[in-house]
Protein backbone atom coordinates (compact mmCIF):
# COMPACT_ATOMS: atom_id res chain seq x y z
CA UNK A 1 0.00 0.00 0.00
CA UNK A 2 1.36 3.16 -0.78
CA UNK A 3 1.78 5.90 1.76
CA UNK A 4 -0.89 8.53 -0.18
CA UNK A 5 -3.35 5.70 0.72
CA UNK A 6 -2.34 5.18 4.24
CA UNK A 7 -2.49 8.67 4.89
CA UNK A 8 -6.17 8.16 4.24
CA UNK A 9 -5.95 10.14 0.47
CA UNK A 10 -6.74 8.64 -2.84
CA UNK A 11 -5.31 10.25 -6.27
CA UNK A 12 -7.72 8.11 -7.85
CA UNK A 13 -10.90 8.58 -5.68
CA UNK A 14 -12.33 5.15 -6.30
CA UNK A 15 -14.75 5.28 -3.27
CA UNK A 16 -15.82 8.52 -4.42
CA UNK A 17 -16.57 7.45 -7.96
CA UNK A 18 -18.14 4.55 -6.94
CA UNK A 19 -20.65 6.67 -4.87
CA UNK A 20 -21.33 9.06 -7.70
CA UNK A 21 -21.71 6.39 -10.74
CA UNK A 22 -25.27 6.59 -10.94
CA UNK A 23 -25.36 9.72 -10.74
CA UNK A 24 -26.62 11.68 -14.55
CA UNK A 25 -23.27 12.23 -16.33
CA UNK A 26 -24.57 15.26 -17.92
CA UNK A 27 -24.79 16.28 -21.82
CA UNK A 28 -21.00 15.48 -22.37
CA UNK A 29 -19.55 12.20 -20.50
CA UNK A 30 -16.48 13.24 -21.58
CA UNK A 31 -16.54 16.91 -20.53
CA UNK A 32 -13.88 17.84 -17.71
CA UNK A 33 -17.17 19.45 -16.27
CA UNK A 34 -20.45 18.04 -16.24
CA UNK A 35 -22.54 20.28 -18.65
CA UNK A 36 -26.43 20.54 -18.15
CA UNK A 37 -29.46 22.42 -20.05
CA UNK A 38 -30.23 25.68 -19.28
CA UNK A 39 -32.62 25.00 -16.56
CA UNK A 40 -32.28 28.72 -15.65
CA UNK A 41 -33.67 30.40 -18.50
CA UNK A 42 -34.59 27.62 -20.78
CA UNK A 43 -32.39 28.57 -23.97
CA UNK A 44 -31.26 25.21 -26.19
CA UNK A 45 -28.50 26.76 -27.48
CA UNK A 46 -27.45 27.16 -23.64
CA UNK A 47 -26.36 24.91 -20.98
CA UNK A 48 -25.88 25.27 -17.23
CA UNK A 49 -22.87 24.68 -14.90
CA UNK A 50 -21.78 24.52 -11.23
CA UNK A 51 -18.00 23.46 -10.28
CA UNK A 52 -16.78 23.13 -6.67
CA UNK A 53 -13.39 22.61 -5.41
CA UNK A 54 -10.89 24.36 -2.79
CA UNK A 55 -7.50 24.48 -1.64
CA UNK A 56 -7.36 21.45 0.46
CA UNK A 57 -4.63 20.09 2.49
CA UNK A 58 -2.44 22.88 1.24
CA UNK A 59 -4.46 25.13 4.20
CA UNK A 60 -2.31 23.15 6.76
CA UNK A 61 0.68 23.76 5.09
CA UNK A 62 -0.25 27.63 4.98
CA UNK A 63 -1.16 27.47 8.94
CA UNK A 64 2.24 25.88 9.67
CA UNK A 65 3.82 28.40 7.57
CA UNK A 66 2.17 31.35 9.35
CA UNK A 67 2.57 29.73 12.97
CA UNK A 68 6.58 29.77 12.31
CA UNK A 69 6.61 32.72 10.44
CA UNK A 70 3.74 35.40 11.58
CA UNK A 71 3.28 35.82 7.62
CA UNK A 72 -0.60 36.70 7.00
CA UNK A 73 0.40 36.78 3.15
CA UNK A 74 0.53 33.25 2.69
CA UNK A 75 -3.37 33.11 3.25
CA UNK A 76 -3.71 34.86 0.03
CA UNK A 77 -1.97 32.27 -1.68
CA UNK A 78 -4.86 29.82 -0.47
CA UNK A 79 -7.64 32.21 -1.86
CA UNK A 80 -5.60 31.73 -4.86
CA UNK A 81 -5.44 28.19 -4.48
CA UNK A 82 -9.59 27.68 -3.91
CA UNK A 83 -10.45 29.85 -6.94
CA UNK A 84 -8.33 28.60 -9.70
CA UNK A 85 -8.93 25.13 -8.88
CA UNK A 86 -12.67 25.99 -9.97
CA UNK A 87 -11.57 28.16 -12.51
CA UNK A 88 -9.05 26.14 -14.26
CA UNK A 89 -11.04 22.93 -14.18
CA UNK A 90 -14.29 25.40 -16.13
CA UNK A 91 -11.54 26.18 -18.79
CA UNK A 92 -11.10 23.29 -19.39
CA UNK A 93 -14.72 23.09 -21.13
CA UNK A 94 -14.61 26.31 -22.68
CA UNK A 95 -15.41 28.79 -20.37
CA UNK A 96 -13.35 32.10 -19.64
CA UNK A 97 -15.43 34.63 -18.85
CA UNK A 98 -18.73 36.25 -16.54
CA UNK A 99 -18.20 33.61 -13.54
CA UNK A 100 -19.72 33.75 -10.22
CA UNK A 101 -17.68 32.65 -7.22
CA UNK A 102 -19.12 31.89 -3.87
CA UNK A 103 -16.41 31.10 -1.18
CA UNK A 104 -16.70 28.49 1.90
CA UNK A 105 -14.51 28.68 5.21
CA UNK A 106 -15.00 26.48 7.48
CA UNK A 107 -12.65 27.25 10.66
CA UNK A 108 -11.88 26.46 14.44
CA UNK A 109 -12.13 30.01 15.86
CA UNK A 110 -10.13 29.03 18.56
CA UNK A 111 -6.84 28.85 16.13
CA UNK A 112 -8.07 30.74 13.22
CA UNK A 113 -8.23 34.26 13.93
CA UNK A 114 -10.00 37.23 12.26
CA UNK A 115 -6.85 38.75 10.52
CA UNK A 116 -6.79 34.74 8.68
CA UNK A 117 -10.27 35.23 7.12
CA UNK A 118 -9.65 39.01 6.30
CA UNK A 119 -6.25 37.94 4.27
CA UNK A 120 -8.32 35.35 2.64
CA UNK A 121 -11.30 37.54 1.69
CA UNK A 122 -8.86 40.25 0.24
CA UNK A 123 -6.56 37.86 -1.49
CA UNK A 124 -9.43 36.37 -3.00
CA UNK A 125 -10.74 39.84 -4.37
CA UNK A 126 -7.15 41.12 -5.33
CA UNK A 127 -7.19 37.67 -7.78
CA UNK A 128 -10.25 38.93 -9.27
CA UNK A 129 -9.59 42.32 -9.62
CA UNK A 130 -6.24 40.89 -11.79
CA UNK A 131 -8.29 38.47 -13.93
CA UNK A 132 -10.53 40.80 -14.94
CA UNK A 133 -7.37 43.33 -16.70
CA UNK A 134 -6.90 40.58 -19.06
CA UNK A 135 -10.59 40.19 -19.56
CA UNK A 136 -11.78 37.13 -17.39
CA UNK A 137 -14.80 38.63 -15.45
CA UNK A 138 -15.41 36.97 -12.11
CA UNK A 139 -18.30 38.47 -9.77
CA UNK A 140 -17.64 37.39 -6.12
CA UNK A 141 -20.80 37.03 -4.43
CA UNK A 142 -19.33 36.11 -0.80
CA UNK A 143 -20.59 32.89 0.54
CA UNK A 144 -20.34 30.83 3.61
CA UNK A 145 -17.56 31.62 6.53
CA UNK A 146 -18.79 28.68 9.26
CA UNK A 147 -17.20 28.53 13.08
CA UNK A 148 -16.93 24.56 13.10
CA UNK A 149 -14.21 23.63 15.24
CA UNK A 150 -15.71 20.10 16.21
CA UNK A 151 -15.46 19.31 12.16
CA UNK A 152 -12.25 21.01 11.16
CA UNK A 153 -9.08 20.80 12.88
CA UNK A 154 -7.81 24.42 11.82
CA UNK A 155 -9.51 25.45 8.02
CA UNK A 156 -10.69 24.40 4.98
CA UNK A 157 -11.06 27.08 2.07
CA UNK A 158 -13.22 25.99 -0.78
CA UNK A 159 -15.59 27.42 -3.12
CA UNK A 160 -17.87 27.15 -6.18
CA UNK A 161 -18.16 28.65 -9.48
CA UNK A 162 -21.33 29.15 -11.79
CA UNK A 163 -21.72 29.78 -15.50
CA UNK A 164 -24.32 29.80 -17.96
CA UNK A 165 -22.39 29.62 -21.15
CA UNK A 166 -23.72 29.20 -25.04
CA UNK A 167 -23.55 25.82 -26.19
CA UNK A 168 -21.27 26.35 -29.44
CA UNK A 169 -18.88 28.00 -27.62
CA UNK A 170 -17.97 24.57 -25.38
CA UNK A 171 -14.90 22.03 -25.47
CA UNK A 172 -16.44 18.75 -24.77
CA UNK A 173 -13.04 16.63 -25.57
CA UNK A 174 -15.42 14.38 -28.27
CA UNK A 175 -13.22 15.67 -31.21
CA UNK A 176 -9.86 14.06 -29.76
CA UNK A 177 -8.66 11.34 -32.21
CA UNK A 178 -5.87 9.69 -33.08
CA UNK A 179 -3.43 12.02 -34.98
CA UNK A 180 -3.56 14.66 -32.53
CA UNK A 181 -0.58 16.51 -30.60
CA UNK A 182 -1.29 17.30 -27.22
CA UNK A 183 0.10 20.73 -26.06
CA UNK A 184 1.14 20.92 -22.70
CA UNK A 185 1.09 23.98 -20.38
CA UNK A 186 3.95 24.64 -17.46
CA UNK A 187 2.39 25.17 -13.97
CA UNK A 188 6.06 26.35 -12.89
CA UNK A 189 8.17 29.80 -13.56
CA UNK A 190 6.74 32.60 -13.73
CA UNK A 191 3.93 34.10 -16.20
CA UNK A 192 3.48 37.69 -17.13
CA UNK A 193 0.42 37.70 -14.85
CA UNK A 194 1.97 36.67 -11.94
CA UNK A 195 3.75 38.75 -8.91
CA UNK A 196 6.60 35.93 -7.68
CA UNK A 197 8.16 32.26 -9.36
CA UNK A 198 5.65 29.50 -9.28
CA UNK A 199 7.04 26.00 -8.24
CA UNK A 200 4.37 24.48 -9.99
CA UNK A 201 3.20 22.45 -7.05
CA UNK A 202 -0.37 23.65 -7.68
CA UNK A 203 -3.21 22.13 -4.98
CA UNK A 204 -2.92 18.39 -5.07
CA UNK A 205 -0.93 15.96 -3.45
CA UNK A 206 -0.43 18.21 -0.86
CA UNK A 207 -0.90 15.76 1.84
CA UNK A 208 1.83 13.42 0.55
CA UNK A 209 4.34 16.70 0.44
CA UNK A 210 3.22 18.10 3.70
CA UNK A 211 3.96 14.61 5.51
CA UNK A 212 7.20 13.57 2.96
CA UNK A 213 8.93 16.68 3.33
CA UNK A 214 8.67 18.27 6.94
CA UNK A 215 10.15 16.86 9.58
CA UNK A 216 8.57 14.87 12.49
CA UNK A 217 9.20 17.59 14.91
CA UNK A 218 5.98 19.35 13.36
CA UNK A 219 4.02 16.44 14.65
CA UNK A 220 4.71 17.45 18.65
CA UNK A 221 4.44 20.80 17.98
CA UNK A 222 1.47 21.29 15.62
CA UNK A 223 -0.80 18.09 16.75
CA UNK A 224 -4.00 19.53 14.95
CA UNK A 225 -2.25 19.46 11.76
CA UNK A 226 -2.94 16.12 11.48
CA UNK A 227 -5.20 13.31 11.45
CA UNK A 228 -4.07 11.79 14.88
CA UNK A 229 -5.64 8.13 14.02
CA UNK A 230 -3.08 8.02 11.31
CA UNK A 231 0.34 5.08 12.34
CA UNK A 232 3.54 7.43 13.23
CA UNK A 233 5.12 5.65 10.09
CA UNK A 234 3.46 8.04 7.98
CA UNK A 235 3.30 11.30 9.86
CA UNK A 236 5.86 13.78 9.02
CA UNK A 237 8.70 11.56 7.95
CA UNK A 238 10.66 14.52 5.99
CA UNK A 239 14.08 16.23 6.32
CA UNK A 240 13.04 19.67 5.93
CA UNK A 241 11.75 22.75 8.25
CA UNK A 242 9.83 25.18 6.02
CA UNK A 243 12.51 27.68 6.57
CA UNK A 244 14.97 25.66 5.02
CA UNK A 245 16.63 27.29 1.76
CA UNK A 246 16.90 24.75 -1.12
CA UNK A 247 18.96 25.79 -4.50
CA UNK A 248 16.33 25.83 -7.57
CA UNK A 249 18.44 26.27 -10.42
CA UNK A 250 20.72 28.90 -8.79
CA UNK A 251 17.75 30.43 -6.82
CA UNK A 252 17.96 29.84 -3.23
CA UNK A 253 14.08 29.86 -2.10
CA UNK A 254 12.66 28.01 1.13
CA UNK A 255 10.60 24.77 1.39
CA UNK A 256 7.53 26.62 3.13
CA UNK A 257 7.28 28.96 -0.29
CA UNK A 258 8.31 26.29 -3.02
CA UNK A 259 5.32 23.93 -1.22
CA UNK A 260 3.08 27.00 -1.00
CA UNK A 261 3.96 28.47 -4.06
CA UNK A 262 -0.26 29.75 -5.40
CA UNK A 263 -1.78 27.49 -7.81
CA UNK A 264 -0.98 29.13 -11.11
CA UNK A 265 -4.23 29.85 -13.45
CA UNK A 266 -4.01 29.70 -17.43
CA UNK A 267 -7.33 31.68 -17.42
CA UNK A 268 -5.68 34.66 -19.31
CA UNK A 269 -3.98 32.11 -21.91
CA UNK A 270 -6.90 29.99 -22.32
CA UNK A 271 -8.92 33.95 -22.58
CA UNK A 272 -6.90 34.22 -25.66
CA UNK A 273 -6.80 30.56 -27.44
CA UNK A 274 -10.95 30.50 -27.06
CA UNK A 275 -11.11 33.56 -28.18
CA UNK A 276 -9.42 33.88 -31.28
CA UNK A 277 -8.07 29.91 -31.68
CA UNK A 278 -11.36 28.12 -30.64
CA UNK A 279 -11.81 25.73 -33.52
CA UNK A 280 -8.23 24.38 -33.07
CA UNK A 281 -8.94 23.03 -29.72
CA UNK A 282 -9.95 19.12 -29.90
CA UNK A 283 -9.84 19.11 -25.98
CA UNK A 284 -8.88 20.01 -22.70
CA UNK A 285 -7.53 18.31 -19.92
CA UNK A 286 -6.41 20.16 -16.23
CA UNK A 287 -3.42 17.69 -14.70
CA UNK A 288 -5.12 18.18 -11.13
CA UNK A 289 -6.10 14.93 -9.09
CA UNK A 290 -4.90 11.90 -10.77
CA UNK A 291 -1.93 13.51 -11.95
CA UNK A 292 -0.67 13.05 -16.01
CA UNK A 293 -3.07 9.91 -15.24
CA UNK A 294 -6.11 12.66 -15.50
CA UNK A 295 -6.70 12.38 -18.83
CA UNK A 296 -7.98 8.63 -18.49
CA UNK A 297 -10.92 9.51 -17.37
CA UNK A 298 -12.05 12.36 -19.90
CA UNK A 299 -10.49 10.91 -23.48
CA UNK A 300 -12.98 8.94 -25.43
CA UNK A 301 -12.70 5.06 -25.76
CA UNK A 302 -9.96 3.12 -27.83
CA UNK A 303 -7.46 5.53 -27.77
CA UNK A 304 -3.72 5.30 -26.40
CA UNK A 305 -2.15 8.53 -25.09
CA UNK A 306 1.79 8.48 -25.06
CA UNK A 307 3.26 11.54 -23.16
CA UNK A 308 7.29 11.26 -23.97
CA UNK A 309 8.67 14.72 -24.24
CA UNK A 310 6.55 15.87 -20.62
CA UNK A 311 8.76 18.78 -19.07
CA UNK A 312 11.59 17.99 -16.88
CA UNK A 313 9.71 17.73 -13.49
CA UNK A 314 10.89 21.23 -11.63
CA UNK A 315 12.64 21.18 -8.41
CA UNK A 316 9.99 20.72 -5.50
CA UNK A 317 8.89 17.30 -6.96
CA UNK A 318 12.73 15.75 -6.59
CA UNK A 319 12.37 16.96 -3.29
CA UNK A 320 9.21 14.99 -3.18
CA UNK A 321 10.10 11.90 -4.56
CA UNK A 322 13.49 11.89 -2.59
CA UNK A 323 12.10 12.30 1.08
CA UNK A 324 9.17 9.59 0.31
CA UNK A 325 11.27 7.34 -1.59
CA UNK A 326 7.96 6.88 -4.00
CA UNK A 327 8.65 5.81 -7.65
CA UNK A 328 7.59 7.10 -10.59
CA UNK A 329 4.73 5.53 -11.38
CA UNK A 330 2.96 7.12 -7.85
CA UNK A 331 4.73 10.06 -8.52
CA UNK A 332 2.80 10.83 -12.23
CA UNK A 333 -0.65 9.72 -10.31
CA UNK A 334 -0.23 11.79 -7.32
CA UNK A 335 1.44 15.10 -8.76
CA UNK A 336 1.09 17.07 -12.08
CA UNK A 337 4.90 16.93 -12.02
CA UNK A 338 5.26 20.32 -13.80
CA UNK A 339 2.99 20.30 -16.87
CA UNK A 340 -0.46 21.46 -15.41
CA UNK A 341 -2.51 21.89 -18.67
CA UNK A 342 -2.89 19.67 -22.06
CA UNK A 343 -4.25 21.22 -24.86
CA UNK A 344 -5.41 18.31 -28.01
CA UNK A 345 -5.30 19.98 -31.15
CA UNK A 346 -4.21 18.97 -34.79
CA UNK A 347 -0.50 19.35 -36.31
CA UNK A 348 -0.72 22.70 -37.82
CA UNK A 349 -2.00 24.48 -35.10
CA UNK A 350 0.30 23.03 -32.20
CA UNK A 351 3.12 25.88 -32.80
CA UNK A 352 0.60 28.53 -33.31
CA UNK A 353 -1.28 27.51 -29.89
CA UNK A 354 2.50 27.28 -28.45
CA UNK A 355 3.18 30.58 -29.40
CA UNK A 356 0.46 32.43 -27.76
CA UNK A 357 1.16 30.74 -23.86
CA UNK A 358 4.62 31.72 -24.22
CA UNK A 359 3.44 35.34 -25.44
CA UNK A 360 2.08 35.65 -21.51
CA UNK A 361 5.26 33.67 -20.29
CA UNK A 362 3.65 30.28 -19.67
CA UNK A 363 6.43 27.80 -21.14
CA UNK A 364 4.78 25.66 -23.80
CA UNK A 365 5.45 22.18 -25.86
CA UNK A 366 4.45 19.03 -27.45
CA UNK A 367 4.36 16.75 -24.71
CA UNK A 368 2.70 13.97 -26.42
CA UNK A 369 0.64 12.43 -29.07
CA UNK A 370 -3.06 10.48 -29.49
CA UNK A 371 -3.24 7.19 -31.06
CA UNK A 372 -5.60 4.39 -32.17
CA UNK A 373 -5.99 1.36 -29.49
CA UNK A 374 -7.96 -1.15 -28.70
CA UNK A 375 -8.95 -0.22 -25.24
CA UNK A 376 -8.28 3.40 -22.98
CA UNK A 377 -4.43 3.29 -22.13
CA UNK A 378 -1.77 5.86 -21.42
CA UNK A 379 1.97 5.54 -21.60
CA UNK A 380 4.00 8.12 -19.86
CA UNK A 381 8.04 7.47 -21.23
CA UNK A 382 10.60 9.57 -19.43
CA UNK A 383 14.21 9.79 -20.64
CA UNK A 384 16.33 6.99 -20.02
CA UNK A 385 13.55 4.95 -18.11
CA UNK A 386 11.34 2.37 -18.22
CA UNK A 387 8.03 3.03 -19.69
CA UNK A 388 5.26 3.76 -17.26
CA UNK A 389 1.96 2.15 -18.22
CA UNK A 390 -1.25 3.14 -16.74
CA UNK A 391 -5.16 2.19 -18.05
Amino acid sequence: MSLYSQRGVSAQKEEVHAATKGLDQGLYPNAFCKIYPDYLCGDADWVNLMHADGAGTKSILAYLYWKETGDLSVWKGIAEDAIVMNLDDLLCVGIHDRLLFSSTIDRNKHLIPGEVLQAIIEGSQAFFDRMRSFGVHITYMGGETADVGDVVRTIAVNGTMTSRWPKKQLITNEKIQPGDLIVGLAGFGQAAYETEYNSGIASNGLTSARHDALHKTYAARYPESFDNALPEEVVYIGPHQLTDEINDAGTMRSVGKLLLSPTRSFAPVMKEILTHHFDTIHGLIHCSGGGQTKCLKYVPENVRIIKDKLFEPPVIFNILQKASGADDWEMFQVFNMGTRLEMYTDEKNADQLISVARQFGVEAQIIGRVEAADKKELTIRQSGKMDLLYS
